[in-house]
């Protein structure tokens, strides 16, 4: 291939700016996503499986190990009876705020995992704004506030 027809080449892509762009995501995805990555199994390949057991059998590890569990089980206990109902009443019928019903549903779609998680972490957490009241009644106060006030995020097939 020719110098010139290289130029050419270069000249007719159809996404202009497209080698920029990319170059920006790899060097975004490597400094946000893979470096901070390979630095923990780095770590963690540095304490021996002793090391590694004992960070996962500490008090910390297994309390937020609970708090996780327990709230994945209470959100799906509400998900599969609620679920139904709420995937039925919304094909069914028309009311008055179906469209923000909807919407609700439809959040866990479009909301990217992580970001709901820090949202919900930030304004259930000890002195978040809807976890502070119950901090002072309660030790608990994520695992006691969040199945109770959450909107449960429900899956409709449509």
């Amino acid at each position: 291939m020719s110098w010139r027809a290289l130029q050419l080449w270069y000249q007719r892509k159809v996404l202009p700016g497209f080698g920029l762009t990319l170059g920006i995501t790899v060097a975004y995805l490597g400094l946000v996503v893979l470096i901070p990555l390979s630095a923990t199994f780095l770590r963690a390949s540095g304490l021996g499986w002793d090391g590694i057991v004992r960070a996962l059998t500490s008090p910390r590890v297994v309390a937020s190990f609970e708090l996780s569990f327990s709230i994945s089980l209470y959100a799906a206990l509400i998900n599969a009876f609620l679920g139904p109902i709420v995937g039925w009443v919304l094909i069914r019928y028309d009311f008055p705020g179906r469209r923000i019903v909807d919407a609700i549903v439809d959040l866990p779609f479009a909301l990217p995992t992580a970001v709901a998680g820090i949202a919900l972490t930030a304004i259930y957490s000890a002195n978040g704004l809807i976890g502070q009241p119950f901090a002072t009644l309660t030790k608990r106060s994520v695992e006691s506030c969040f199945p109770r006030f959450c909107p449960p995020f429900l899956l409709v097939s449509r």
